[in-house]
């Protein structure tokens, strides 16, 4: 099929080099930054990934993920999640409440990430 189909075998070889650009970003991530970096890489990549399918809009998406879960994805304890989100929400960068993220400052939350949008190749 991939013989037959070029196009085919282009979007699934795109897709390929994608996930490992995310990959690559995600061990950055885990593996270099501080538990503030870490977050706001994580909000920033997810209000482009959802933005881009149409479900976040003016800087505010679902998120319906405990401190506890999002914790344990970061690699930090619950308890330095709540500290790292006070500490943003008390610097006018965001606010998450019922399981809703408003990113008020989406160019500051990005430079504190270290957030690159390139690597998810969405243009």
């Amino acid at each position: 099929m991939i013989e037959k189909r070029p196009a085919i075998a282009r979007a699934l070889w795109r897709e390929t080099l994608v996930d490992a650009a995310i990959f690559r970003a995600w061990i950055v991530n885990l593996g270099a930054r501080s538990a503030s970096a870490r977050l706001a890489h994580l909000l920033a990549e997810l209000r482009q990934r959802l933005a881009a399918v149409g479900l976040a809009a003016d800087d505010e998406f679902e998120f319906p993920i405990t401190q506890a879960e999002l914790g344990e994805a970061l690699g930090i304890t619950a308890v330095h999640v709540n500290r790292v989100i006070s500490h943003f929400r008390n610097s006018g960068v965001l606010d998450i409440r019922r399981n809703r993220v408003r990113l008020k400052d989406f160019e500051r939350l990005a430079e504190i990430g270290g957030f690159n949008e390139l690597y998810l190749h969405q243009r």
